[in-house]
């Protein structure tokens, strides 16, 4: 027998949780009620614990491996660095993006869900005044690393991987041995992570049924405003943005742009994957774009794992507005620590869809959101993942370009 997909199997398991939540809302205050809920929180937040407790040793090997990785490319010195400046201009534009639509159009605005009463109830704990707040974020930035990775300090793991990293750049062969023993453990964490997915279709299925017994039908009109407004927002990026800096350096119409990146676009957005789509996102463009093969086989690869504007855009869209759904509003100092960590949280991240689940509870994390809110964002992941990607492999190709254009302006005597 053909067997059934992950995906298609958490598809199910929503569905199951959402029909199971409605039927518990038909009977009343009977004891059955209770103790289904009961039974379903247990499993709920098992599935959330193996989360977290994969979380640290994934995100620091990932963004090591991601940073070291570049050491094989120190003969283009001007490649990737101007690669990694436009990698970082794009996804910075596409988060700010995403903060401001989220700040204009407010998804989530006035429905409280009971089920994060608990975490709303800490985050007010954790509130100080912003100087003070400041102070004890940078504090937190530097820590000894053994204490960050055991405490599960987020933004610190990610600057001790970011050091680690550079270091391994820098040191060359001589720690090609550290290196190695990272990547493996990154490997190790994405077995694992295989294994917590297993689990993902009854884990998902019990965060559902909560949620559909102790809310009412308004949570359905939020989540089709943040929809709306992730996938308008997120082609306005694609559509307008990213030709408009493709323009800008290079001169390319969009028209003509479209045209030859049109069976890649339309591959990302049928397959929801930059890394499925990669030898096609090659092929245009080489020979459709005409970039030039030692560029596009840099930037194009690299930018399937770093270069990531659809989700970047979703990941700090999304955060507002879990924050507004447990009933918190995010200020200045906390969406700064969105956009730092939607940006670093691409760096070397596989190109699975469990990774993008992880990215997205490492996000909620670094500002104190209810992890449990996943069980929200991911029913309607799918519908997003499509237009996201598309941008996202948009963007590698615009980027081949812009690299090529800003590397030959000093060598146009041989052009």
């Amino acid at each position: 027998m053909p067997r059934i997909s992950l995906n298609a199997q958490i598809l199910t398991g929503c569905l199951c949780g959402i029909a199971w939540g409605l039927w518990l809302t038909t009977q009343g205050q009977a004891p059955l009620v209770g103790q289904t809920l009961y039974g379903a929180k247990m499993v709920g937040n098992l599935f959330l614990d193996l989360l977290r407790m994969v979380l640290v040793p994934l995100v620091f090997s990932s963004i090591v491996v991601g940073v070291a990785n570049l050491r094989a490319h120190q003969q283009m010195h001007r490649v990737w660095t101007t690669t990694l400046g436009f990698f970082a201009l794009s996804m910075a534009l596409a988060i700010v993006l995403g903060l401001a639509a989220a700040e204009i159009f407010r998804p989530g605005e006035g429905l409280q869900l009971a089920m994060f009463a608990d975490a709303t109830r800490d985050y007010q704990a954790r509130q100080m005044p912003l100087p003070d707040y400041i102070a004890q974020f940078l504090r937190g930035l530097f820590q000894n690393p053994f204490k960050a990775l055991a405490q599960g300090d987020i933004l610190a793991v990610v600057i001790i991987a970011l050091f680690l990293g550079i270091a391994l750049v820098i040191g060359g062969e001589r720690y090609k041995n550290i290196r190695l023993v990272i990547q493996e453990l990154q490997e190790l964490c994405l077995l694992i992570v295989g294994w917590i997915m297993r689990l993902a279709p009854l884990g998902i299925a019990a965060l559902l049924l909560q949620l559909v017994a102790t809310q009412n039908s308004a949570l359905l009109g939020s989540l089709i405003h943040f929809i709306s407004v992730v996938i308008g927002t997120t082609l306005f990026h694609g559509i307008v943005v990213l030709p408009l800096l493709l323009w800008l350096v290079t001169r390319m119409s969009p028209l003509r742009f479209w045209h030859g990146s049109r069976d890649a676009l339309v591959t990302a957005f049928a397959t929801s994957s930059s890394a499925a789509t990669l030898p096609i996102t090659l092929r245009c463009t080489e020979q459709h774009l005409h970039v030039k093969k030692d560029i596009a086989n840099f930037v194009v690869p690299l930018g399937a794992t770093v270069n990531m504007d659809g989700t970047a855009l979703y990941e700090a869209a999304a955060a507002l507005f879990v924050a507004r759904l447990a009933g918190i509003e995010l200020d200045l100092a906390h969406q700064l620590i969105i956009f730092f960590v939607a940006m670093l949280g691409a760096i070397g991240a596989p190109g699975i869809p469990s990774v993008g689940m992880l990215s997205m509870v490492l996000v909620l994390e670094s500002v104190g959101l209810p992890t449990a809110a996943i069980a929200i964002l991911l029913p309607i992941d799918r519908i997003l993942d499509t237009v996201r990607t598309a941008v996202n492999v948009e963007g590698d190709m615009v980027g081949s370009l812009i690299v090529q254009k800003l590397t030959d302006k000093p060598t146009t005597v041989n052009a």
